[in-house]
């Protein structure tokens, strides 16, 4: 009985304390008497927690706030730079790589390009960014606190990377493995669920509940919040919508499918519809993505159509989610989101003539507002928050 009445105080204590510092994190600065207003803690309670917040350096006490009559209250605020966390977007020709406080200001960012590599190759820039970001890490009192890596892939709630056809992976243990390299606490999440929860968090979603993020880059995923909440399913295999059919005996996938949305409505198709209207590049290794948004800023009628094809694709596969779901916003970012002033025209004509009348009722169609940053600030946020779901005072400071 008393060893259920002390856990059962632990665990209110420690949801306490997560709730206090939660509210000085949303709305710093703020007294103790304001948080024990807006929370309905005792004062004595209060009082306590922000002692321990305070020794854990989680937060830090500022210049008296306004009396209402009295003493000036000591106004409390949250310590973003107590630690840092490596966000990774792992994509199919480039790495981006974040160091972020904890209430998710880039402190340093790297990228790297590269055409299509080796398991092993891929592993290796991994690592060198990893590395570089540690490096580059401001002394602070828990230091790094955290990797997050973003996948184009199907992620398991281990972190194993099931199957990521677009990099040529399956059955990679990539949290396992990361684990090991640099020993420190490891996050990794599908790249579309990231990024749909780095513009829940810091993006165009900040004011919706229930969104879906299309991730449109070489390959394309989906990342849902519902109820404010990233779904993944039972098993975190949830939003491989890139994969759903949108044409019966249509194109061999990489997954196995014929047929898949990707391969029409994604980076690698604009490619390659580049390529098969015979359209010469002006450089000698061929288009990127970058090379057809220039020729279409310059006014290339021909490019132009390219990306109203790929628009409309893009549609098509937008109105089935928004059949099955019915949300409230969808986000389209990663790369083709550069693309947005070519891509909306047939977007939207395709969502008007083929979308059921009442789903339309107040959508909204947004493009990423972190442009191609969503998945590695989100991936970085969700390693932030496991930081601070955890009894901090048990870890031992860098002082």
């Amino acid at each position: 009985m008393s060893a259920n009445k002390t856990w059962n105080q632990f665990v209110v204590k420690k949801g306490n304390k997560s709730l206090v510092l939660d509210m000085i994190k949303e709305y710093a600065p703020l007294s103790r008497a304001d948080i024990a207003q807006r929370t309905g803690l005792n004062k004595g309670t209060v009082s306590s927690l922000v002692n321990e917040l305070l020794e854990e350096q989680l937060i830090s006490e500022s210049g008296p706030g306004e009396s209402s009559g009295g003493r000036r209250p000591v106004m409390l605020l949250f310590n973003h730079i107590a630690g840092y966390s490596i966000g990774i977007d792992l994509g199919v020709n480039y790495i981006l790589g974040v160091l972020t406080d904890l209430q998710g200001n880039i402190q340093h960012e790297k990228k790297i390009y590269y055409k299509r590599i080796s398991y092993q190759e891929s592993l290796t820039q991994l690592f060198e960014m990893i590395n570089h970001l540690i490096s580059v890490a401001p002394p602070s009192p828990y230091g790094i606190i955290g990797i997050a890596v973003g996948v184009p892939g199907t992620v398991s709630n281990s972190g194993e990377v099931l199957l990521a056809p677009n990099l040529g992976w399956k059955n990679v243990h990539l949290k396992t493995i990361l684990e090991r390299k640099f020993r420190l606490p490891i996050t990794i999440e599908n790249e579309a669920n990231a990024g749909g929860y780095g513009e829940k968090k810091f993006g165009a979603g900040k004011d919706y509940n229930n969104l879906v993020y299309v991730s449109a880059g070489i390959g394309i995923g989906v990342g849902l919040i519902l109820n404010e909440k990233l779904y993944k399913g039972r098993n975190g295999f949830s939003g491989e919508l890139g994969h759903m059919t949108i044409q019966a005996e249509g194109r061999e996938c990489r997954c196995g499918n014929r047929g898949c949305w990707e391969l029409y409505a994604s980076e690698q198709a604009l490619l390659l519809e580049a390529d098969k209207a015979g359209i010469q590049p002006s450089k000698a290794d061929g288009w990127t993505l970058e090379d057809l948004i220039e020729e279409a800023e310059n006014g290339n009628e021909e490019i132009i159509r390219l990306f109203e094809k790929t628009g409309d694709y893009l549609g098509i596969g937008l109105n089935n989610i928004i059949n099955i779901f019915n949300p409230e916003q969808i986000i389209i970012g990663n790369r083709m989101a550069l693309s947005e002033e070519w891509l909306m025209k047939t977007l939207e004509q395709r969502m008007v003539s083929h979308t059921l009348w009442f789903q339309h009722k107040d959508l909204h169609i947004d493009f990423a507002e972190l442009s191609t940053y969503s998945t590695a600030l989100g991936v970085s946020a969700l390693s932030v928050e496991r930081f601070l779901s955890v009894d901090v005072s048990k870890k031992i400071l860098n002082n």
